[in-house]
C-alpha cells in the first residue's frame, strides 16, 4: 500500500502548475481530470478534489483517497469509513467550507498553530476558485476549517488527535551497532618488546595493547596470570614462542619478533584486530 510521504512527494512536484486561460481567464482546463479513470467528465469544473485523486492514482494510494471531483463525497467517504477527525494529520485529506463542501487539499504538516498544505485549484490569497497548485498555511482554527480524512496507511498516521495516538507510525529500532573490536600494532608490541625485554620489571611500553596480547595468550593457557602486566617481558616472549609452535611455526619463524601473520591468527581467535 501507499503512504503518507508518497503522496505529499508526488503532490509537492505539483506546485506551480496553472489550469489554461481562455479569453483573459482561467478556465479549469487542466491535466489531471484526463488523467484520473472515471473522472474525465470533470475537465473544465472546479478540480481541487480531482487533483487529490490524481495524486492518490500518481503514488499508489488510490484505495485511501476517494476518487471524486467532489468535497462533499470525499467527506461522505472518509466518514462511511469511521476516519475523519477535528484534527490535522500528515497525508490527511483537509475540506473546507460549510460541511466540507467548498474546497480541498492534502496536509503535508501541521504544527500547534497552522496545517501546511498543498492544494489544487486555488490561488495566492488562498480562494476556493484558483488557477493552479500551491502550498499553503492555513491557520488551525480557522472557522473555514472543516475538518480532515484519514487515509488508512499501512505504516499509521500521524496526527494530532489524541483519540489516533495509537495509529501513529512505529519509528523503526535501529540495530545496535556492534562495538568495534580493538586494536594491536605489530609496530608497536615489537616497539614494546625491544624496549621491555631488557628493561626493570614495572617498565611498560604500549601496555593497553600487550595486555591485550598477554590476555590472549594467558586464555591460550600459555602465560600465567602473573605475568599479565602490559610489559612484553621475557615471559610474555616465551609465552608467544610457544603461541607460535602451538599454530604450526618452527625453527625461526617460532622465536623472536612478533610477525603480523601469527599475531593475527592470536587476535581472531580471541577478538582483537591486527594492523601493521
Amino acid at each position: 500500500m501507499g503512504t503518507a510521504a508518497g503522496i505529499i512527494k508526488v503532490a509537492k512536484a505539483e506546485v506551480g502548475y496553472q489550469e489554461g486561460r481562455a479569453n483573459g481567464h482561467w478556465n479549469n482546463k487542466q491535466k489531471y481530470s484526463p488523467a484520473v479513470p472515471g473522472l474525465e467528465w470533470s475537465n473544465y469544473q472546479a478540480w481541487c478534489a480531482t487533483f487529490v485523486s490524481w495524486c492518490a492514482l500518481k503514488s499508489g494510494n488510490e484505495a485511501l483517497y476517494p476518487r471524486t471531483a467532489s468535497c462533499l463525497t470525499g467527506v461522505a467517504w472518509f466518514k462511511q469509513r469511521k476516519r475523519f477527525s477535528e484534527y490535522p494529520a500528515v497525508g490527511a485529506q483537509i475540506f473546507f467550507g460549510p460541511s466540507g463542501g467548498s474546497h480541498t487539499g492534502l496536509v503535508y504538516d501541521y504544527d500547534a498553530t497552522y496545517v501546511y498544505t498543498v492544494e489544487g485549484n486555488t490561488n495566492g490569497s488562498g480562494g476556493a476558485e484558483g488557477d493552479g497548485v500551491y502550498l499553503k498555511k492555513r491557520t488551525r482554527r480557522d472557522s473555514y476549517v472543516y475538518g480532515y480524512g484519514y487515509p488508512d496507511f499501512a505504516d499509521g498516521i500521524k496526527s494530532a488527535d489524541p483519540a489516533w495516538a495509537k495509529d501513529a507510525p512505529k519509528t523503526p529500532s535501529t540495530p545496535s551497532k556492534a562495538p568495534a573490536k580493538p586494536s594491536v600494532s605489530v609496530k608497536h608490541i615489537n616497539a614494546a618488546r625491544a624496549k621491555d625485554i631488557p628493561a626493570a620489571t614495572g617498565h611498560t611500553t604500549y601496555k593497553a595493547e600487550v595486555l591485550l596480547v598477554e590476555k590472549a595468550l594467558a586464555a591460550e593457557g600459555l602465560l600465567s596470570a602473573q605475568w599479565v602486566d602490559g610489559s612484553f617481558g621475557t615471559k610474555t616472549q616465551d609465552a608467544y614462542d610457544a603461541y607460535r609452535r602451538k599454530v604450526g611455526y618452527r625453527g625461526s619463524d617460532a622465536t623472536g619478533a612478533v610477525g603480523k601473520e601469527s599475531l593475527t591468527k592470536l587476535g581472531k581467535a580471541h577478538g582483537f584486530t591486527v594492523k601493521a
